[in-house]
């Protein structure tokens, strides 16, 4: 009853890209796919449950990295991994459902390339500390209805990509643009 609706399948009014501007992707099939530039949340979130679901591109083109990438960034700096994981190889931590670049999921649970996928992601924030340490937060994700991420630590270190740095109480959810035609919904 307290869900934030970000996209209806209609307008991207939640949204905006870089520096205010307008987001540069389409609306298609009632779905975000995804243009150029990354796009974030005009609405900011601390901790958060979040419920979204992608598909990359029905015509598989490349691979390892290069086969529908696309990042789910949770305050805009930690990203859990959008890709093309359907017998396709790559790094762990660099797959479907990785907190990228930190923890591989716990198993591939991708489904094939163009089929609809849902992530159901509970984050909680990393805190900073009054004596200037950090209370780590922690990431569970659900590929599919399957648990891949099972409280992940979170440092409060970005990812390498992230639009932004540093541990904050509240930031954007951002998509990004790794030149796939990735689309959400």
């Amino acid at each position: 009853s307290d869900a934030v609706v970000l996209f209806d399948g209609t307008d991207l009014s939640a949204w905006k890209g870089n520096g205010n501007a307008a987001p540069n992707w389409k609306i298609e099939d009632s779905a975000m796919v995804v243009g150029k530039g990354g796009i974030m949340t005009k609405h900011e979130f601390a901790d958060i449950q979040l419920h979204i679901e992608w598909a990359s591109p029905s015509e598989v083109k490349g691979d390892g990295q290069g086969r529908g990438n696309s990042g789910i960034y949770v305050q805009g700096r930690y990203e859990i991994q959008v890709l093309d994981s359907y017998e396709n190889k790559t790094y762990p931590d660099g797959q479907a459902g990785a907190f990228y670049q930190n923890s591989p999921p716990l198993v591939n649970a991708s489904r094939k390339p163009g089929d609809w996928q849902t992530y159901d992601i509970i984050f909680r924030a990393p805190r900073k500390q009054e004596d200037g340490g950090v209370e780590p937060g922690s990431f569970t994700v659900l590929h599919n209805g399957v648990l891949i991420q099972h409280e992940t630590p979170v440092s409060g270190k970005a990812t390498a990509a992230a639009p932004f740095k540093g541990i904050a109480p509240k930031g954007p959810l951002f998509l990004q643009d790794h030149g796939n035609p990735v689309r959400f919904r």
